[in-house]
């Protein structure tokens, strides 16, 4: 009674039903009632919109070294499909939580958020190169200035909740590196309401787009 009071005030209580079933599908209504982004079955998913992680699944390989702002769910979905993913977490309550979760194939460290500190500078600071750098943490303008030297040649930004005006300075930035966007706007994991996911791509890139 409560979930349904509260999706009539949002107004999404008639088209909640209507889409139940794709929403049971892809694993929402599961996440709304545990309250973190996972599949129908209970397996992690990152909080982003299901369009960009479906596109993402079918061209993902596991030869690629990804970097993440922002841990959690996200990090052991990654590290399913790629050889090795690298997560920054800010928050130290949250990092001692999942740090146990963490398969062999993933690390995450802990850095305390300053604004054009250390926290944006920390893909660059693993001195390694990576296919993805996804920016969905903290900090993101200076997150995707900084982690352009942690890229390959064919390596792609992936920039969560990218129509929000204050990161629209950040997304010009790349326009003179040679990047372009492709955007995925649609429902996600845990929201009641429609956002963007978007990859930072240039030519010859490591997701053939």
């Amino acid at each position: 009674m409560i979930r349904r009071f509260v999706l009539q005030k949002l107004g999404l209580y008639p088209t909640f039903l209507l889409y139940r079933g794709w929403l049971d599908e892809v694993g929402w209504v599961r996440t709304s009632l545990k309250g973190e982004p996972m599949t129908r079955d209970g397996k992690p998913l990152p909080w982003m919109t299901y369009p960009a992680i479906r596109f993402l699944e079918a061209r993902l390989s596991r030869s690629m070294e990804v970097f993440e702002f922002g841990a959690g769910n996200s990090t052991l979905w990654w590290a399913e499909r790629v050889d090795r993913i690298d997560s920054c977490e800010h928050d130290a309550k949250w990092y001692e939580r999942i740090r146990a979760r963490m398969p062999s194939n993933a690390s995450v460290t802990h850095c305390p958020l300053e604004t054009d500190g250390d926290y944006c500078r920390a893909a660059e600071a693993t001195q390694r190169k990576y296919d993805i750098v996804v920016i969905d943490g903290r900090d993101r303008v200076n997150c995707a200035r900084h982690s352009l030297s942690a890229l390959k040649p064919a390596g792609v930004l992936l920039w969560d909740n990218s129509d929000r005006p204050e990161f629209e300075d950040g997304l010009q930035l790349l326009t003179p590196h040679g990047f372009r966007g492709l955007d995925f706007e649609g429902l996600g994991p845990v929201n009641p309401y429609a956002w963007m996911t978007s990859i930072l791509y240039r030519d010859e890139n490591c997701l053939g787009i």
